[in-house]
């Protein structure tokens, strides 16, 4: 498994644009991405999920990826977050 934390920069959040590119990112993997943020997780590819967490600038969130290919999505996964939010 592997993990990093990203504390979000982008000033509305984790909303329906942002959250639909992420679902989106991560169904491209095999590996299992999570989110954990305030004590809440998610499945990265669950677009309704995602977007429940209410996750607000500022927040940091937990990025957990584990499966076949986790070296290659933590890499993509890390890249997306710093692009996009």
């Amino acid at each position: 498994m592997k993990q990093f934390t990203y504390v979000i920069t982008d000033e509305i959040g984790i909303h329906a644009r942002p959250a639909g590119l992420l679902a989106k990112e991560a169904k491209q993997f095999q590996s299992t991405v999570m989110l954990t943020c305030n004590g809440k997780s998610a499945a990265a590819t669950k677009l309704m999920a995602v977007m429940g967490m209410g996750v607000k600038h500022g927040d940091p969130v937990e990025v957990s990826i584990e499966g076949p290919d986790e070296d290659i999505a933590y890499e993509a996964m890390e890249r997306f977050f710093q692009e996009n939010l």
